[in-house]
């Protein structure tokens, strides 16, 4: 269900899948949203998981930092109009101001032409639309090693530092001391 809660049983919904949704998506170094396109929008499903990740932004690493620092995102579009770098944007920008960390170039998509007609994968005279596509095919794999490479990354260096970042240190009182030699660079 849509909503801003980790259990929106707690609020009135019969059932929510998303805990067992939300275990899979913690586990993971990289998430990459999927959506269609509706109206040069990204769909209401792809609006309600982003309500959900948002529902868990309370949530707090071991260094006291959002959860999902450490973890890399990107965004994959598909559909028969324009819109794919406008639905990139607001994906990306929701899942960075939630603490993941974009790569660059992390996002890709098929549009086809434009209007009705086939979605990336369709069968079309045999063929699947939008499998032959260089330009896709080329974003993809870009995107694809960026994200891993990334992730890779911070997976090395154990995430973010926890100096300037640690919430709770900030509950506390700590303020970050830009005089300290240490956290100069």
């Amino acid at each position: 269900p849509p909503g801003v809660y980790p259990d929106m049983t707690e609020h009135g919904w019969d059932r929510d899948d998303w805990p067992a949704i939300w275990q899979k998506v913690l586990a993971a170094d990289i998430l990459i949203i999927g959506t269609p396109l509706w109206l040069g929008e990204e769909s209401s499903t792809c609006r309600v998981l982003i309500e959900r990740l948002y529902a868990m932004s309370g949530e707090l690493n071991d260094k006291g930092q959002s959860v999902f620092y450490g973890k890399v995102g990107g965004t994959v579009v598909t559909g028969n109009e324009d819109g794919i770098k406008h639905v990139a944007m607001t994906t990306g920008f929701a899942m960075n101001h939630l603490g993941y960390t974009i790569p660059p170039q992390a996002d890709c998509g098929w549009i086809g032409e434009a209007g009705p007609g086939p979605s990336y994968g369709d069968e079309v005279d045999g063929k699947r639309a939008g499998f032959d596509n260089e330009f896709t095919q080329r974003n993809t794999t870009i995107m694809t090693w960026n994200a891993l490479h990334l992730a890779r990354m911070l997976k090395h260096a154990g995430g973010y530092p926890r100096e300037g970042n640690d919430r709770n240190a900030w509950d506390a009182g700590a303020r970050f001391d830009f005089e300290n030699p240490e956290y100069r660079s």
